[in-house]
Protein backbone atom coordinates (compact mmCIF):
# COMPACT_ATOMS: atom_id res chain seq x y z
CA UNK A 1 0.00 0.00 0.00
CA UNK A 2 2.86 2.31 0.89
CA UNK A 3 4.61 1.61 -2.43
CA UNK A 4 1.37 2.21 -4.31
CA UNK A 5 0.92 5.56 -2.57
CA UNK A 6 4.46 6.63 -3.42
CA UNK A 7 3.95 5.53 -7.04
CA UNK A 8 0.66 7.45 -7.21
CA UNK A 9 2.21 10.63 -5.84
CA UNK A 10 5.16 10.43 -8.24
CA UNK A 11 2.81 9.87 -11.18
CA UNK A 12 0.60 12.80 -10.15
CA UNK A 13 3.65 15.06 -9.82
CA UNK A 14 4.85 14.03 -13.28
CA UNK A 15 1.43 14.67 -14.85
CA UNK A 16 1.21 18.12 -13.24
CA UNK A 17 4.73 18.97 -14.41
CA UNK A 18 3.88 17.96 -17.99
CA UNK A 19 0.67 20.01 -17.89
CA UNK A 20 2.60 23.00 -16.57
CA UNK A 21 5.16 22.70 -19.35
CA UNK A 22 2.40 22.46 -21.95
CA UNK A 23 0.78 25.60 -20.51
CA UNK A 24 4.09 27.45 -20.66
CA UNK A 25 4.55 26.33 -24.27
CA UNK A 26 1.08 27.62 -25.19
CA UNK A 27 1.78 30.97 -23.56
CA UNK A 28 5.25 31.20 -25.15
CA UNK A 29 3.70 30.99 -28.61
CA UNK A 30 2.85 34.66 -28.19
CA UNK A 31 5.31 37.53 -27.98
CA UNK A 32 3.23 39.78 -25.76
CA UNK A 33 0.63 39.04 -23.08
CA UNK A 34 -2.20 41.57 -22.79
CA UNK A 35 -4.53 41.24 -19.80
CA UNK A 36 -7.74 42.90 -18.75
CA UNK A 37 -9.67 43.34 -15.53
CA UNK A 38 -12.90 41.57 -14.76
CA UNK A 39 -15.70 43.60 -16.38
CA UNK A 40 -17.05 44.27 -19.86
CA UNK A 41 -15.29 47.57 -20.55
CA UNK A 42 -11.97 45.94 -19.77
CA UNK A 43 -12.80 43.04 -22.09
CA UNK A 44 -13.24 45.59 -24.86
CA UNK A 45 -10.12 47.62 -24.02
CA UNK A 46 -7.96 44.52 -23.69
CA UNK A 47 -9.10 43.36 -27.12
CA UNK A 48 -8.49 46.86 -28.51
CA UNK A 49 -4.93 46.80 -27.23
CA UNK A 50 -4.34 43.29 -28.57
CA UNK A 51 -5.77 44.01 -32.03
CA UNK A 52 -3.84 47.26 -32.32
CA UNK A 53 -0.54 45.56 -31.55
CA UNK A 54 -1.18 42.59 -33.83
CA UNK A 55 -2.44 44.71 -36.74
CA UNK A 56 0.42 47.22 -36.73
CA UNK A 57 3.33 44.92 -35.85
CA UNK A 58 4.40 41.36 -36.63
CA UNK A 59 3.97 40.36 -32.98
CA UNK A 60 1.60 37.71 -31.70
CA UNK A 61 -0.51 38.66 -28.68
CA UNK A 62 -1.73 36.26 -26.01
CA UNK A 63 -4.95 37.52 -24.43
CA UNK A 64 -5.61 37.11 -20.71
CA UNK A 65 -9.15 38.47 -20.21
CA UNK A 66 -10.86 38.69 -16.82
CA UNK A 67 -7.57 38.31 -14.99
CA UNK A 68 -8.92 40.06 -11.89
CA UNK A 69 -9.12 43.47 -10.26
CA UNK A 70 -6.52 46.23 -10.18
CA UNK A 71 -4.41 44.62 -7.48
CA UNK A 72 -4.28 41.28 -9.30
CA UNK A 73 -3.32 42.90 -12.60
CA UNK A 74 -0.70 45.06 -10.92
CA UNK A 75 0.88 42.06 -9.22
CA UNK A 76 0.88 40.17 -12.49
CA UNK A 77 2.55 42.93 -14.51
CA UNK A 78 5.18 43.70 -11.87
CA UNK A 79 5.97 39.98 -11.67
CA UNK A 80 6.41 39.85 -15.45
CA UNK A 81 3.49 37.46 -15.97
CA UNK A 82 1.75 39.92 -18.29
CA UNK A 83 3.09 42.75 -20.43
CA UNK A 84 0.28 45.26 -20.61
CA UNK A 85 -3.23 46.15 -19.47
CA UNK A 86 -5.46 49.22 -19.26
CA UNK A 87 -5.64 50.97 -15.88
CA UNK A 88 -7.42 54.09 -14.65
CA UNK A 89 -5.20 56.88 -13.32
CA UNK A 90 -7.13 57.56 -10.10
CA UNK A 91 -7.28 53.84 -9.32
CA UNK A 92 -3.53 53.46 -9.69
CA UNK A 93 -2.75 56.68 -7.84
CA UNK A 94 -4.93 56.04 -4.80
CA UNK A 95 -5.25 52.26 -4.84
CA UNK A 96 -1.76 51.14 -5.83
CA UNK A 97 0.41 54.09 -4.76
CA UNK A 98 -1.77 54.84 -1.70
CA UNK A 99 -1.62 58.58 -2.38
CA UNK A 100 -4.11 61.17 -1.19
CA UNK A 101 -6.74 62.16 -3.72
CA UNK A 102 -5.79 64.91 -6.18
CA UNK A 103 -8.49 66.27 -8.49
CA UNK A 104 -6.22 67.67 -11.21
CA UNK A 105 -6.01 65.04 -14.00
CA UNK A 106 -2.68 66.26 -15.41
CA UNK A 107 -1.00 66.35 -11.99
CA UNK A 108 -2.25 62.83 -11.22
CA UNK A 109 -0.97 61.56 -14.58
CA UNK A 110 2.50 63.10 -14.24
CA UNK A 111 2.96 61.87 -10.67
CA UNK A 112 1.71 58.42 -11.63
CA UNK A 113 4.00 58.22 -14.65
CA UNK A 114 7.05 59.15 -12.59
CA UNK A 115 6.25 56.84 -9.67
CA UNK A 116 5.44 53.82 -11.85
CA UNK A 117 8.70 54.21 -13.76
CA UNK A 118 10.81 54.57 -10.62
CA UNK A 119 9.11 52.00 -8.39
CA UNK A 120 7.88 49.34 -10.81
CA UNK A 121 9.70 49.84 -14.14
CA UNK A 122 6.34 50.38 -15.81
CA UNK A 123 5.49 52.83 -18.57
CA UNK A 124 2.28 54.84 -18.16
CA UNK A 125 1.15 55.62 -21.70
CA UNK A 126 -1.05 58.60 -22.71
CA UNK A 127 -4.79 58.39 -22.04
CA UNK A 128 -7.13 56.72 -24.52
CA UNK A 129 -9.23 59.87 -24.28
CA UNK A 130 -11.96 59.15 -21.75
CA UNK A 131 -12.48 58.98 -18.02
CA UNK A 132 -14.40 56.21 -16.30
CA UNK A 133 -15.13 57.35 -12.79
CA UNK A 134 -17.02 55.54 -10.09
CA UNK A 135 -20.74 56.16 -10.40
CA UNK A 136 -22.96 55.91 -7.33
CA UNK A 137 -26.25 54.65 -8.74
CA UNK A 138 -29.82 54.29 -7.53
CA UNK A 139 -33.05 53.29 -9.26
CA UNK A 140 -34.51 56.01 -11.46
CA UNK A 141 -37.87 55.67 -9.74
CA UNK A 142 -36.26 56.42 -6.36
CA UNK A 143 -34.51 59.49 -7.76
CA UNK A 144 -37.88 60.79 -8.97
CA UNK A 145 -39.83 59.80 -5.87
CA UNK A 146 -37.47 61.56 -3.47
CA UNK A 147 -36.32 64.27 -5.92
CA UNK A 148 -32.66 63.26 -5.45
CA UNK A 149 -29.88 64.39 -7.75
CA UNK A 150 -26.76 64.47 -5.57
CA UNK A 151 -25.02 62.21 -3.09
CA UNK A 152 -25.52 64.81 -0.38
CA UNK A 153 -29.27 64.72 -0.94
CA UNK A 154 -29.31 60.92 -0.85
CA UNK A 155 -27.74 60.68 2.60
CA UNK A 156 -31.01 61.56 4.33
CA UNK A 157 -32.53 58.35 2.90
CA UNK A 158 -29.61 55.91 3.08
CA UNK A 159 -30.17 54.95 6.76
CA UNK A 160 -33.24 53.05 5.45
CA UNK A 161 -31.42 51.72 2.37
CA UNK A 162 -29.08 48.83 1.66
CA UNK A 163 -25.81 49.25 -0.21
CA UNK A 164 -24.21 46.75 -2.58
CA UNK A 165 -20.59 47.18 -3.69
CA UNK A 166 -17.74 45.21 -5.22
CA UNK A 167 -15.01 43.94 -2.90
CA UNK A 168 -12.40 46.28 -4.37
CA UNK A 169 -14.59 49.35 -3.91
CA UNK A 170 -15.15 48.44 -0.26
CA UNK A 171 -11.41 48.08 0.35
CA UNK A 172 -9.82 50.83 -1.72
CA UNK A 173 -8.65 54.11 -0.24
CA UNK A 174 -10.61 55.98 -2.93
CA UNK A 175 -13.63 53.72 -2.46
CA UNK A 176 -16.36 53.28 0.11
CA UNK A 177 -14.49 54.12 3.37
CA UNK A 178 -13.56 57.61 2.16
CA UNK A 179 -16.90 58.13 0.44
CA UNK A 180 -18.82 57.24 3.60
CA UNK A 181 -16.67 59.63 5.64
CA UNK A 182 -16.96 62.49 3.14
CA UNK A 183 -20.75 62.27 2.90
CA UNK A 184 -21.47 60.78 6.35
CA UNK A 185 -23.05 57.90 4.48
CA UNK A 186 -24.89 55.34 6.62
CA UNK A 187 -26.99 52.29 5.66
CA UNK A 188 -29.52 50.13 7.46
CA UNK A 189 -26.86 47.39 7.63
CA UNK A 190 -23.27 46.86 6.47
CA UNK A 191 -22.98 47.07 2.66
CA UNK A 192 -23.25 43.76 0.85
CA UNK A 193 -20.18 42.52 -1.04
CA UNK A 194 -21.30 41.77 -4.60
CA UNK A 195 -19.91 40.53 -7.89
CA UNK A 196 -19.69 43.47 -10.29
CA UNK A 197 -21.69 41.57 -12.87
CA UNK A 198 -24.67 41.28 -10.50
CA UNK A 199 -24.99 44.74 -9.00
CA UNK A 200 -27.51 46.15 -11.49
CA UNK A 201 -29.67 43.06 -11.33
CA UNK A 202 -29.68 43.28 -7.53
CA UNK A 203 -30.59 46.96 -7.74
CA UNK A 204 -33.49 46.34 -10.13
CA UNK A 205 -34.74 43.42 -8.01
CA UNK A 206 -34.60 45.69 -4.95
CA UNK A 207 -32.16 43.48 -3.09
CA UNK A 208 -30.07 46.65 -2.62
CA UNK A 209 -30.87 50.34 -3.07
CA UNK A 210 -27.50 51.90 -3.95
CA UNK A 211 -24.52 50.50 -5.86
CA UNK A 212 -21.19 51.66 -7.22
CA UNK A 213 -20.87 51.19 -10.97
CA UNK A 214 -18.85 52.87 -13.68
CA UNK A 215 -19.80 56.11 -15.42
CA UNK A 216 -19.31 54.53 -18.87
CA UNK A 217 -21.54 51.52 -18.21
CA UNK A 218 -23.81 51.02 -21.20
CA UNK A 219 -26.61 49.59 -19.06
CA UNK A 220 -27.28 52.68 -16.90
CA UNK A 221 -29.63 54.47 -19.30
CA UNK A 222 -31.03 51.24 -20.75
CA UNK A 223 -32.13 50.00 -17.32
CA UNK A 224 -33.57 53.33 -16.18
CA UNK A 225 -30.96 53.87 -13.46
CA UNK A 226 -29.80 57.22 -12.10
CA UNK A 227 -26.24 58.37 -11.38
CA UNK A 228 -25.98 60.61 -8.31
CA UNK A 229 -23.79 63.67 -8.72
CA UNK A 230 -20.59 63.63 -6.68
CA UNK A 231 -21.25 67.17 -5.47
CA UNK A 232 -18.32 67.19 -3.03
CA UNK A 233 -15.92 66.01 -5.76
CA UNK A 234 -14.74 63.06 -3.71
CA UNK A 235 -13.59 60.86 -6.59
CA UNK A 236 -10.26 61.61 -8.32
CA UNK A 237 -9.84 61.58 -12.14
CA UNK A 238 -9.94 58.09 -13.67
CA UNK A 239 -8.48 58.37 -17.18
CA UNK A 240 -8.15 55.08 -19.07
CA UNK A 241 -4.42 54.57 -19.63
CA UNK A 242 -2.32 51.70 -21.01
CA UNK A 243 0.30 50.34 -18.59
CA UNK A 244 3.22 48.49 -20.20
CA UNK A 245 6.38 46.87 -18.83
CA UNK A 246 9.44 48.93 -19.76
CA UNK A 247 11.34 45.71 -20.44
CA UNK A 248 8.72 44.76 -23.02
CA UNK A 249 8.99 48.16 -24.73
CA UNK A 250 12.78 47.83 -24.89
CA UNK A 251 12.45 44.38 -26.46
CA UNK A 252 9.67 45.42 -28.85
CA UNK A 253 9.85 49.22 -29.36
CA UNK A 254 7.21 48.96 -32.10
CA UNK A 255 4.61 48.36 -29.39
CA UNK A 256 4.95 51.94 -28.16
CA UNK A 257 4.27 53.26 -31.66
CA UNK A 258 1.23 51.00 -31.98
CA UNK A 259 -0.30 51.96 -28.63
CA UNK A 260 0.37 55.67 -29.11
CA UNK A 261 -1.95 55.56 -32.12
CA UNK A 262 -4.80 54.96 -29.66
CA UNK A 263 -4.11 58.18 -27.73
CA UNK A 264 -7.27 60.27 -27.39
CA UNK A 265 -9.26 58.02 -29.73
CA UNK A 266 -12.17 57.13 -27.41
CA UNK A 267 -14.63 59.57 -25.86
CA UNK A 268 -16.77 58.69 -22.84
CA UNK A 269 -19.87 58.55 -25.07
CA UNK A 270 -18.11 56.20 -27.49
CA UNK A 271 -16.99 53.95 -24.66
CA UNK A 272 -20.52 53.88 -23.30
CA UNK A 273 -21.80 52.86 -26.74
CA UNK A 274 -19.19 50.11 -27.08
CA UNK A 275 -20.17 48.76 -23.68
CA UNK A 276 -23.82 48.79 -24.71
CA UNK A 277 -23.14 46.91 -27.96
CA UNK A 278 -21.50 44.11 -25.98
CA UNK A 279 -23.74 44.06 -22.89
CA UNK A 280 -27.04 45.27 -24.32
CA UNK A 281 -26.98 43.81 -27.82
CA UNK A 282 -24.67 40.88 -27.02
CA UNK A 283 -22.44 41.58 -30.01
CA UNK A 284 -19.10 39.80 -30.37
CA UNK A 285 -16.31 41.76 -28.68
CA UNK A 286 -13.74 41.12 -31.39
CA UNK A 287 -16.10 42.40 -34.09
CA UNK A 288 -17.17 45.42 -32.02
CA UNK A 289 -13.53 46.39 -31.54
CA UNK A 290 -12.72 45.74 -35.20
CA UNK A 291 -15.59 47.96 -36.33
CA UNK A 292 -14.54 50.71 -33.93
CA UNK A 293 -10.94 50.62 -35.13
CA UNK A 294 -12.15 50.78 -38.72
CA UNK A 295 -14.30 53.84 -37.91
CA UNK A 296 -11.23 55.53 -36.47
CA UNK A 297 -8.99 54.71 -39.41
CA UNK A 298 -6.89 52.33 -37.29
CA UNK A 299 -7.27 49.26 -39.52
CA UNK A 300 -4.12 48.60 -41.51
CA UNK A 301 -4.86 48.42 -45.22
CA UNK A 302 -3.33 45.50 -47.09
Amino acid sequence: MKRFLIFFLLTLTLVMAIASCQTEQIISRGDVIVASKDFTEQDILGELLAQQIEDTTSLKVVRRPRLGGSFVCHQAITAGKIDAYIEYTGTAFAGILKQAVINNPQVVYEKLKQAYAQQFNLEVMPSLGFENTFAIIIRGEDAQRYNIQTLSEATQYTPQWRGGFGYEFLERADGFPGLAKTYNLKFSKSPQIMDLGLIYRALLQKQVDMVAGNSTDGQIARLGLFVLKDDKQYFPPYEATPIVRQATLRKYPQIKVAINQLTGKISADEMRQLNYLVEGELQDIKQVVRDFRKSKGLIKLS
